[in-house]
Formats: structure tokens, C-alpha cells, sequence
């Protein structure tokens, strides 16, 4: 499982024009799941847990020292098998890594159902044509990949 967390001021998602959603301060990440990832769900627990303690955000001083819950910001969840495409051989990605749709579409949705106990989270459209857009903070992107967790 892979995730890129990026510090926004706001985010937004639409999809065939339509705005779908979009947050003020707080994290815009993008998600994707590998085959390893099949029946790991204390991983997504980990993972969901790593992302809420996250203190990316300023204190008074100036330090990277704040939560997501401390500043009562949101998530803007975003699916993202490319998150798994492979460029060693050729030019052109392989996504033999990234897990199944059907599965993968499973496990964002528990992600965001764990991740929006602890914080709003709101979601994008698993398989759609997205367009994101985002005003990054920072910029702040943290990248987290549950194999080095």
C-alpha cells in the first residue's frame, strides 16, 4: 500500500465536470494497493493510524509540530493504482503489481471508512477520469509506503 500524502490549503475532485468533492486545509492523498496487500488489513490500520498522527501542520513557532485533528482538518481520499506502475523494462508502465479492481475498490473503501472515524474524510470516484486540483501548502508531500512501516 502506497500513499502520498500532500499538506493542502484546499482540494477538490470532478468528474465529467462535476464537482464530486472538495475540502479546505488538510490532506490530499492519493492511494494505491499492491497484490501484497490482499488480506492485510492490519496494515490499513497502521497505515490509517500513521496518516492521523501525521504533525506536518505549524504551531505558533513555526514547527511542523501539529496533527490533522489539531488544526480540524480534512482528507480529500483520492484512488490511485498508478501509484504501482513499474518502468523498469520499456518506456510504457506495467500495473502487473497493483491490485485487482474489485479488490482494490474494497479496500479504499474500508480505508476511508477507518480514516473517516478519526478525521472527515471525503472521497473521489474509485475508477473514474478525475481531475484533482489543489493548492499545495508548503509545499508539504510525504510519501508512505507500508512496506517500510
Amino acid at each position: 500500500m502506497r500513499a502520498i500524502i500532500q499538506r493542502v490549503k484546499e482540494a477538490s475532485c470532478v468528474v465529467d465536470g462535476k464537482l464530486i468533492n472538495s475540502i479546505d486545509k488538510g490532506y490530499m492523498i492519493l492511494l494505491g494497493f499492491s497484490n501484497q496487500d490482499e488480506g492485510n488489513f492490519v496494515m490499513i490500520d497502521k497505515m490509517v493510524s500513521k496518516i492521523f498522527k501525521l504533525r506536518v501542520f505549524e504551531d505558533e513557532n513555526g514547527k511542523m509540530n501539529k496533527s490533522i485533528s489539531d488544526i480540524n482538518g480534512e482528507v480529500l481520499l483520492i484512488s490511485q493504482f498508478t501509484l504501482y506502475g513499474d518502468v523498469k523494462d520499456g518506456n510504457r508502465p506495467s500495473f502487473t503489481e497493483a491490485m485487482k479492481y474489485d479488490l482494490a475498490d474494497e479496500y479504499y473503501n474500508i480505508f476511508a471508512e477507518k480514516l473517516n472515524k478519526l478525521v472527515n474524510t471525503k472521497k473521489g470516484v474509485f475508477g473514474g477520469d478525475m481531475k484533482i486540483s489543489l493548492i499545495n501548502d508548503g509545499p508539504v508531500t510525504i510519501i508512505i509506503d507500508s512496506e517500510k512501516l
